[in-house]
């Protein structure tokens, strides 16, 4: 309380220990924030389990200690960019300040902007490090901080752990710190050259004589993409997208998506809606802080289809690689994502990298293989990198491409689905889907442990009556991959299921996937339905284990 310059979570840990709420105090201090998947994230609140001004203080004051001991004679820079979130505003101005207190050269964006702008910033002004405030997809309650390393990708360890070492040990600057004159060590950014030269490096990625005839209904869904993403696609040569009014302006309340998550039910409505009533030949929906990417394109009945994640990132692949050259070209995805990437990867003769979960692994998969260069990576979870001037998701360039492929299959007369479906019929049917299993409590992370520890323990010789061919245990790291809570069953070539623990929500996350060999078209109908069929036996088997844990 003392620490804090925030009234509201200062009077929030004073009322807690005026009712002698022990569950409170618990819940905001036995766990704290860490470094997961993406960062710090989680609600705004008091404590070091929360997101608030404290906890924002005493992360930079880690970061630019760090960067001021691995810096260069010419001193250190960071990049500080913000969506526009509850708090997101206060929390970038920390971010700079104390970052500046600490001796290192703080360039901030004057207003809120996508997440790949900001990464894109770090290599393009070669700063040190940046860090971005946002939660990305997560509800309206939370907020987060998102570093990134001077390569422009995401944190990793060692690295993460050192910073939290310094910020445990830092003291928080108090605001006769902040508020003082810095000179040249707080500067803005120059928001219009570093969106200029954004562009200029994404549009690269498609042909500026390629077919742009197309109609395109865009929601950012309450979120800063619309800042970036129609100015792009005009760029490029397209039409302006028209947007989803109820969802075009940001809105830290997300109101009408509470969980503003373009892979939960019900979020991609109001733009389907939208897309029916002008005929849209492509739909586009960024998440709030636009570095994600969801799709959906009408089928034969013109009934609007959205594409899952693993869909989407074998299309653009299979574009990518027909529309460049080059025997260094290298895709890339996750563990849990699917397995059709391999087998494109493998057809057409480009290298493959299967890293862990999360784009801080992917956007380093080329250093797996060297002399090689990321032509595109992916994860299921709807992100997207579709060129090495991002080195992290885009949901951005990614929407570039997907209009890029989507006017050249309407200009050959055939549907985004019709290329799909060549795909499966050369590939297999790759059938994916996920399952989460929310916990609630102070316990949640000794809960999730418990469980994982158990199918470790005793993996099951069948599931949905198929033999369990082979385990994965990442825990001890496996095939070069660092050391990851990541569970892997593999069913001969019928399928696989994957469980790992959520890295930015008390949840364990179960993929699963059922697969055929190549059918040819005649084949594929049946191949589908069978897939189909065996991923909802495998649902049911380890959804219902779980559920009686």
């Amino acid at each position: 309380m003392a620490e804090d310059p925030d009234p509201v979570t200062r009077a929030e840990l004073s009322t807690l220990l005026e009712a002698g709420d022990e569950a409170g105090l618990r819940d905001r201090f036995d766990h704290p924030l860490s470094f997961g998947t993406a960062g710090l994230r989680g609600p705004i609140g008091a404590g070091p389990g929360r997101m608030n001004q404290v906890v924002v203080r005493k992360t930079t004051a880690g970061l630019a200690r760090y960067l001021v001991e691995q810096a260069g004679p010419a001193g250190p820079s960071v990049v500080v960019g913000r969506d526009a979130r509850q708090g997101s505003a206060v929390f970038a101005d920390d971010a700079a300040r104390v970052a500046a207190a600490g001796g290192v050269r703080a360039l901030r964006f004057e207003q809120p902007l996508p997440t790949p702008v900001t990464a894109f910033a770090v290599r393009h002004l070669g700063a040190a490090a940046g860090i971005m405030i946002t939660a990305s997809h997560n509800p309206a309650p939370d907020n987060g901080y998102k570093v990134y390393l001077g390569d422009g990708a995401q944190v990793i360890p060692p690295y993460d752990a050192e910073i939290a070492a310094r910020a445990a040990s830092a003291r928080v600057p108090g605001q006769a710190d902040l508020f003082r004159p810095f000179g040249d060590l707080l500067a803005d950014v120059g928001d219009a050259d570093v969106l200029a030269a954004y562009r200029h490096a994404v549009l690269a990625v498609v042909d500026p004589g390629g077919p742009r005839r197309l109609r395109v209904t865009y929601s950012p869904l309450h979120g800063v993409g619309a800042a970036v993403l129609p100015a792009l696609l005009e760029e490029a040569g397209f039409e302006p997208p028209a947007l989803v009014a109820s969802q075009a302006a940001p809105d830290p309340d997300f109101p009408t998506a509470p969980f503003p998550n373009p892979e939960e039910p019900g979020v991609l409505g109001p733009a389907l809606a939208d897309a029916e009533r002008i005929r849209a030949d492509l739909v586009l929906v960024n998440d709030p802080d636009a570095d994600r990417l969801a799709v959906a394109v009408p089928d034969q009945a013109g009934r609007y289809r959205v594409l899952s994640g693993d869909e989407l990132g074998v299309l653009m692949a299979d574009h990518l690689i027909a529309t460049s050259t080059g025997a260094d070209r290298l895709v890339a995805t996750t563990v849990v994502s699917s397995s059709m990437l391999s087998a494109l990867a493998t057809q057409a003769g480009v290298a493959y990298v299967e890293t862990l979960t999360g784009f801080k692994w992917i956007a380093r998969a080329a250093g797996l293989r060297p002399g090689h260069r990321l032509l595109f990576g992916y994860e299921e979870a709807l992100g997207y990198a579709v060129c090495d001037a991002v080195a992290d998701k885009d949901g951005l360039s990614a929407a570039l491409v997907v209009a890029d492929m989507a006017a050249g299959a309407k200009r050959e007369g055939r549907s985004v689905l019709e290329r799909l479906e060549d795909l499966e019929s050369r590939l297999g049917v790759h059938s994916t889907a996920q399952w989460s299993l929310r916990l609630a409590g102070n316990d949640a992370p000794r809960r999730m442990a418990a469980l994982m520890a158990h199918w470790r323990a005793a993996p099951p010789a069948r599931l949905a009556g198929l033999e369990v061919s082979e385990v994965r245990d990442l825990a001890q790291g496996l095939d070069g991959l660092p050391p990851s809570d990541v569970f892997v069953m593999r069913l001969g070539r019928a399928g696989r299921v994957v469980l790992r623990p959520s890295g930015t929500e008390p949840k364990l996350k179960v993929y699963f996937e059922a697969t055929s060999g190549p059918t040819g078209l005649d084949g594929l109908a049946a191949a589908r339905v069978a897939a189909r069929a065996r991923l909802d036996e495998l649902q049911r088997d380890v959804v219902g284990r779980l559920t009686a844990s």
